[in-house]
């Protein structure tokens, strides 16, 4: 859904793309310095317990993610390599930012232990099991959209890609740090789990339906009329050892 906003949000950044060409950063290192970043920041935000300074660096992270294409676009064009390296990365990035949010939940369990809690702290052990079904449904996503590709189809679509993803977590991130209510942050990762499913099932209905539609039989062409010249050329029979 978000993913209507990259033509204007790439027009708003290209200033300070321009500035970095300037300054003589590539396309690259833009993409592992955010990467870098992303990684460090996730895992210390669930380590501390710091949501909302964490949500807000996490933003301020991802949309500049598209800083690097941007930057490639005034450099190189743009190389397969570094859609490749920019690809890779971004799972890894995406992963620490579930994983920050994991550890956020097993830290929760941890202290509702030493503070004499005898029952289960339900809202983090939901919020543990939606993260890493959420882990699971994100590599999926990404992992049909490549497959797809690698056999001549597109599986772009869906009701969450990786950037109404990553809206999500955040805003998550932010409730739950103001408000200091993990159970703002595991509603949004059961809802996360959810979409992430429906998305992997579109994908797969959508390739689906390319590969069907790609496999259809042609028409075959229809017979020659009675007015055509006797001395036309017919077409050739395919030989039976094609």
């Amino acid at each position: 859904m978000l993913e209507k906003l990259r033509a204007p949000w790439k027009r708003l950044i290209a200033p300070i793309a321009r500035l970095l060409v300037r300054m003589g950063v590539t396309a690259d290192a833009v993409t592992i310095a955010g990467a870098v970043g992303t990684v460090v920041v996730g895992i210390a935000a669930g380590l501390t317990g710091w949501l909302l300074p964490g949500a807000i660096a996490l933003t301020v992270l991802v949309v500049f993610d598209s800083l690097d294409g941007s930057v490639a676009a005034l450099t190189t064009g743009g190389t397969r390599f570094g859609a490749f390296l920019d690809s890779t990365l971004d799972r890894i990035a995406d992963w620490a930012v579930l994983a920050g949010v994991i550890i956020y939940f097993l830290r929760e369990i941890v202290d509702h232990a030493a503070a004499g809690g005898t029952s289960p702290h339900l809202v983090a052990w939901i919020g543990v099991g939606c993260a890493l079904f959420s882990v699971m449904t994100s590599f999926v996503t990404s992992y049909a959209r490549a497959r797809a590709e690698s056999v001549g189809f597109e599986a772009k679509n869906g009701v969450a890609t990786r950037s109404d993803r990553l809206a999500i977590i955040l805003v998550s991130m932010a409730l739950s740090g103001i408000t200091g209510e993990p159970a703002w942050l595991m509603a949004f990762m059961a809802v996360l789990a959810v979409l992430g499913t429906i998305t992997v099932w579109q994908r797969i209905a959508t390739v689906r339906d390319q590969m069907n539609g790609a496999a259809a039989p042609l028409t075959p062409p229809a017979p020659p009329s009675s007015s055509s010249r006797s001395g036309a050329v017919r077409p050739r029979r395919a030989s039976s050892g094609a």
